[in-house]
């Protein structure tokens, strides 16, 4: 019995579970194509690219050129799409400067609209002889298919998500053939990527490239879920039939291959033959994994100066030239594992200068089954050892066994472009190692545990008349409401509780917690919390309050006027116990939004408590508070609801940490009394003009107001009894002015400051 106890013990238990349940999920994602795996891995790989990206090629290594429909040929050109003549002309000088072949990521679906019988069509106040003499002229389309046809083209196709009437159908010509390396090797068709349609060029372009030096290749590219490309399908399936990507194609027609080979084993695909010592692989679905490197200009050539006869011909004679587009208006942008704008060609032609320098990264089939080996054998050695040496010796053998798979996985893409994601076994291994160690230190302490049975439920005092009229109420479950949140908390109270042993720390919580305490109360709010010296409250739940800013605003007010007579008994306790008096000061946080506020938790244990937003900036603004020299800071909605009965003032337009957005923040400086007093009337105003002054960047005439406003909020001159001290603002206006100066924000600034605190 006892050794069964050992074997089967709860640590052991744990572990098998947990074992099992990251091997299930490892398999399942890999059986059923989910790809949730796939986004964690891709993100590793992301990772290291970043870290180390591929080394931009040499100028004469370089064997792709981009002509690029840039900003500059748009302007001199004229905007897009371009007469299909003037393409001709620019296929005609790309062939006379040297270049292989030219390719595009571009389709023409439909007749150029400048066609002679489509300007004649629309052209008023024309006789019909010279409208049939107009549409008797040769069209742009057939001037650009004849240019075509003495040229070396590879024509871009698109592949569509959706059926498309009138776009099906087999390729212009078979340019792709499958060898299977067994018998029992599947069709590739099964698992290449597939498009229910295809965009294609009119037909008299299309077939003009149906030559022994033309081609069709598909440019569509299908991005991660978060949008970033990090492979390409070298192949793609359509209507059963083979269609080659446009990167494919083109090393194709360069190297006078009639086909190239698609390579299948029984576990999918594993490259695709394009010439005589080229052949790239790829992973099982027919990806290649091209291993980026950051952009670079430098293969970029302007069209306009193409056609001006006025680019370098160097970076024309010799290369595989893409015309593709860098202007923003022609919204061809992707994002890389490199870079997160680049125009959409550079990834057709970053895979070339990937497969050519051999430089693409591979994930062979067997990747998979090398990751669940590792965590399959590294977890059961973690079951037998982590209970029987202990955690301290299994903690060392987990590091070394981590640190190796990591390093090992790093090595693999760094020298040998291989792609092996050790992120995954570890994360669970490491899983495995902490939940088998709690188990254990849990078991060892579950003699000491009191009894919890009676604190299983826990209510605040404004509940309990609400759940003794009706029980029903004790369940989970919320409602969404307006609240007004409210945050306190110590400002150095680490400091202070290095004073004080564990007996005589409680013992001062309790006197500071207590009078903040009853402040809430007495003004209708609702104790959320208590975590350690801070406070969190809320207004409007579980009762109605319609003046729930007010009762929050003047709670702030009395917690802080508290405060002295606290101090004064705790500095006559530490001069008697014969230990320095530091004094407490609290800095609060209020804001008002809706929330979602109702028990929450389990059906075992629960508390009353609020989520939403609005708590969330709450808290933030009471982290503000000292950054500000204020005790008291408010959001726009807490502050527009007592601005006529309570006195503030304006403080920053600032995005808090976790915030995507800026938000107004205000200072609460006192109640109807301070805000009736001229001086602080004109004080508010002051700073109100201050604050606009400094957000239209007029630096110096800001700078002077708050010179003022300095010597205005001085401690004999300020019109307020609390510790507010506008002397902490106005210094922090200083140090961001004198750096505006040196370094000016962008013209279009808001006057919005990015908090990097909390």
């Amino acid at each position: 019995m006892r050794i069964l106890k050992s074997v089967f013990s709860i640590e052991r238990s744990l572990g098998m579970i947990l074992l099992v349940t990251f091997v299930g999920l490892y398999y399942a994602d890999l059986k059923y194509n989910a790809g949730y795996l796939d986004f964690w891995r891709n993100k590793v790989f992301d990772i290291y690219q970043e870290v180390k990206p591929r080394e931009i090629p040499a100028p004469n290594d370089k064997p792709v050129t981009i002509i690029d429909l840039d900003e500059q040929s748009l302007e001199t050109i004229g905007q897009w799409p371009w007469p299909r003549n003037v393409l001709a002309q620019l296929v005609q000088n790309l062939m006379e400067m040297g270049a292989v072949l030219v390719a595009f990521d571009i389709v023409f679906a439909e007749p150029d609209r400048m066609n002679p019988a489509s300007v004649a069509s629309t052209l008023e106040g024309l006789d019909e002889e010279t409208k049939a003499r107009i549409k008797g002229l040769k069209s742009n389309d057939s001037i650009f298919a004849d240019m075509i046809k003495k040229s070396r083209v590879v024509l871009g196709q698109a592949g569509r998500p959706n059926e498309t009437e009138g776009v099906r159908g087999p390729p212009v010509k078979k340019s792709v053939a499958v060898r299977k390396l067994s018998k029992n090797s599947p069709e590739p068709y099964d698992f290449l990527p597939r498009f229910p349609s295809l965009v294609r060029n009119v037909p008299v372009i299309e077939q003009a490239a149906t030559g022994r030096f033309g081609g069709h290749g598909i440019f569509s590219v299908v991005p991660g879920k978060d949008g970033i490309v990090r492979n390409v399908p070298a192949l793609f399936g359509h209507d059963g039939q083979y269609f080659p990507s446009l990167a494919i194609e083109m090393l194709r027609i360069a190297t006078a291959r009639p086909t190239v080979l698609a390579k299948v084993n029984e576990a999918g695909m594993v490259g695709v033959g394009i010439a005589k010592g080229l052949e790239v692989k790829t992973d099982r679905i027919g990806q290649i994994w091209p291993y980026f490197s950051r952009r670079d200009w430098d293969k970029y050539v302007s069209a306009a100066d193409v056609l001006n006869g006025t680019a370098d011909p160097a970076k024309i004679k010799g290369k595989l030239t893409i015309l593709g587009t860098s202007a923003v208006g022609l919204r061809d942008i992707r994002s890389i594992p490199t870079e997160r704008d680049i125009p959409g060609v550079e990834v057709h032609a970053q895979l070339i200068e990937a497969i050519i320098h051999k430089k693409y990264l591979t994930r062979p089939n067997y990747a998979d089954v090398a990751e669940l080996t590792f965590l399959l054998f590294g977890g059961i050695i973690l079951i037998i050892l982590v209970p029987w040496v202990g955690a301290k010796w299994t903690a060392a053998l987990i590091i070394f066994v981590a640190g190796g798979a990591l390093g090992t996985s790093w090595y693999l893409f760094s020298e040998q472009l291989f792609l092996l994601d050790a992120s995954y076994p570890v994360v669970g291994l490491l899983a495995m190692y902490t939940c088998m160690t709690y188990a254990s230190y849990a078991r060892e302490e579950t003699n000491r545990r009191q009894t919890r049975d009676a604190f299983s439920k826990y209510l605040s005092p404004g509940m309990v008349e609400r759940v003794a009229e009706n029980p029903d109420e004790l369940k989970l479950g919320g409602e969404q409401r307006d609240m007004t949140l409210l945050f306190c908390d110590v400002r150095g109270f680490t400091t202070i509780s290095e004073q004080f042993d564990a007996v005589g720390l409680t013992a001062l919580i309790n006197k500071l917690l207590t009078p903040l305490t009853n402040a809430i109360l007495e003004r209708q709010g609702t104790i959320d919390k208590y975590m350690g010296d801070c406070i969190m409250a809320f207004w409007n739940a579980p009762f109605d309050d319609d003046d729930q800013e007010y009762n929050g605003c003047t709670s702030a007010l009395a917690m802080l006027a508290e405060m002295e007579p606290l101090n004064e008994r705790l500095a006559i306790e530490a001069e008697e116990e014969g230990r320095k008096h530091i004094p407490l000061k609290v800095g609060l946080g209020l804001n008002t939004g809706p929330c979602v506020v109702g028990n929450m938790g389990s059906d075992m244990r629960f508390d009353y408590s609020v989520l939403g937003d609005a708590v969330n900036l709450a808290a933030r603004l009471e982290g503000q508070s000292k950054s500000y020299g204020m005790n008291v800071v408010l959001g726009p909605p807490t502050r527009a609801a007592v601005k006529d009965r309570l006195a503030t003032i304006d403080l920053d337009y600032i995005q808090v940490k976790g915030k995507t957005e800026g938000t107004y923040i205000y200072g609460l400086m006192g109640d109807g009394e301070v805000l009736a007093d001229p001086k602080f009337k004109y004080l508010q105003n002051l700073i109100f003009d201050a604050m606009e002054t400094y957000r239209a960047m007029q630096w110096d005439e800001a700078q002077a107001m708050f010179d003022e406003i300095r010597d205005l909020g001085s401690d004999e001159k300020k019109p307020w009894i609390l510790e507010a001290n506008l002397h902490v603002l106005c210094d922090l206006y200083d140090e961001r002015i004198t750096e505006y100066k040196e370094t000016p924000p962008d013209p279009d600034w808001d006057g919005v400051f990015i908090a990097t605190t909390k």
